[in-house]
């Protein structure tokens, strides 16, 4: 699960994937668990939750450059397109609406 944002800038719309990261983690028990992986230029937390073994990662780059880090995760954690989940804003919806959705593009 990749909370995309904007690194360092807390409280924007922009960076909303962050916060939801932060709470999820914090939900999960593993908020103390952030480590810097630099391999893929993240904050990396593990948790489990109803069987699921779940890497969270919030990248530390802006917000256009978060795919080179979601990418990165997903070959160090042999992760498929299928096993990402990605939590972002979208200006397009009104705030405080949430969607979910299968696939996407660049905007």
């Amino acid at each position: 699960v990749a909370g995309l944002g904007n690194y360092g800038l807390r409280g924007t719309r922009h960076s909303v994937g962050m916060a939801v990261l932060d709470r999820l983690a914090r939900q999960l028990a593993v908020a103390e668990g952030w480590r810097v992986d630099k391999r893929c230029c993240a904050d990396v937390a593990l948790a489990t939750a109803h069987g699921l073994e779940l890497v969270l990662l919030k990248p530390r780059r802006f917000m256009n450059l978060n795919g080179l880090s979601v990418a990165s995760a997903a070959e160090i954690y042999s992760l498929g397109p299928g096993d990402i989940y990605l939590v972002h804003d979208d200006l397009d919806k009104a705030l405080g609406k949430v969607a979910i959705k299968l696939g996407g593009s660049a905007r």
